[in-house]
């Protein structure tokens, strides 16, 4: 009879990383336009919080080509307020909030935008 050890319990995401062609350019987007709290900038990696969750993003010529088929999603508690204050700082959605999906207890809503180098980002709300 063979003991297998113990399942390994995966905790929650630690850190994201995407990649930027110029790291001024993405300070500015992300504390300034997208108001991101700045945590430290270490030669071309900038990191930021979001919500516990770190985020890294590589910029300059020597960060890694990137995929941008993934989407970082930011939960919020009111869409269309965000939207309409992320707007007035110049981001560029998609379209305007829309309903994604009805559950049982709540309708998910998201609004869709890029950052300046073309990674996909999102609002979501679940509205209850």
């Amino acid at each position: 009879m063979t003991t297998l050890p113990p399942k390994t319990r995966l905790g929650p995401l630690g850190q994201i990383a995407l990649s930027a062609a110029d790291a001024e350019r993405t300070l500015a987007f992300y504390r300034d336009t997208l108001g991101l709290p700045f945590l430290f900038r270490y030669g071309n990696l900038v990191f930021f919080d979001c919500g516990g969750v770190r985020l890294l993003i590589e910029c300059g010529e020597e960060a890694p080509e990137a995929e941008k088929s993934g989407c970082l999603y930011y939960r919020v508690d009111d869409i269309d307020r965000a939207y309409a204050d992320l707007s007035a700082r110049g981001v560029a959605f998609d379209g305007k909030p829309h309903l994604i999906a009805r559950m049982p207890d709540h309708e998910l809503w998201m609004a869709f935008f890029k950052d300046p180098d073309g990674n996909q980002l999102a609002l979501m709300q679940e509205k209850r």
